[in-house]
């Protein structure tokens, strides 16, 4: 079977370099997707757009990643700003929680990462801490750029839990995490300190698969969360296979 396609979301920023150019890009750092290419999948780049498109961004594709990155602004979950949180970033919060919303109601496969765990977390109506001390990321002068490694302990019985069955040492960068669960998610791992590390809906919630992880897959070398989702759109895509793309003249 042809490797399903992962749409994986992508920074926009004002300004970015390379060669002679200095120029507005959307760009994704290279890990993410290498992670989907080592599980299996085929990774494609869904930079922000008009929120009204997420449907039919979403319709062509057999799973979604939700990528790390800034702050989510606090006024998307009804919060005043913290002075530790992040300059905002309105027009990908905007995609985001569209793309998010379209795989919830569509049943597509959706993963969240750091943020994108906190933007699934927020579209259904839960809250975020804005800062934890002593967390890797924050705006305030605590270490930037590097991360960091702590374990994260699964909730049995969770789809999490079924991935990743054991305690495991995770690669980690951010300084905000869940507060209030949003409707119908459950915490599915937790650290020692009992921050919520992953979130996915319970079993028989009909939500299909579903998973958001705190830290960072793709800075480390398991490929498992990834691998759950590529299994997942697999499935999807067998089950509502689209028409193959004709093959062109080669070079």
């Amino acid at each position: 079977m042809d490797r399903p396609l992962i749409g994986i979301s992508t920074y926009l920023e004002a300004s970015a370099r390379w060669g002679v150019w200095d120029l507005p890009a959307a760009l994704l750092p290279a890990a993410y997707p290498a992670l989907v290419a080592a599980a299996g999948g085929l990774p494609v780049m869904l930079p922000p757009g008009p929120p009204g498109t997420a449907a039919e961004v979403v319709a062509r594709m057999d799973g979604v990643l939700v990528a790390g990155g800034p702050d989510v602004d606090p006024s998307c979950y009804g919060a005043a700003r913290s002075p530790r949180t992040g300059p905002p970033a309105p027009e990908r919060d905007a995609w985001e929680l569209a793309l998010v919303r379209a795989a919830l109601e569509r049943g597509t496969p959706l993963l969240g990462v750091c943020r994108g765990m906190q933007l699934l977390n927020v579209a259904l109506g839960g809250t975020l801490v804005q800062h934890l001390d002593g967390h890797a990321g924050g705006p305030d002068g605590s270490t930037t750029g590097v991360f960091g490694e702590h374990t994260v302990t699964p909730v049995p019985g969770t789809r999490y839990a079924g991935l990743v069955p054991e305690p495991f040492g995770v690669p980690t960068h951010h300084h905000q995490s869940v507060d209030r669960l949003g409707e119908g998610l459950l915490a599915s791992a937790h650290t020692e300190d009992g921050t919520v590390e992953a979130l996915e809906p319970p079993p028989g919630s009909g939500r299909g698969w579903v998973l958001g992880v705190q830290w960072h897959p793709e800075m480390g070398g398991d490929t498992r969360v990834a691998a759950g989702l590529v299994a997942a759109a697999r499935g999807a895509a067998a089950a509502a296979p689209r028409p193959q793309a004709p093959v062109g003249p080669r070079c």
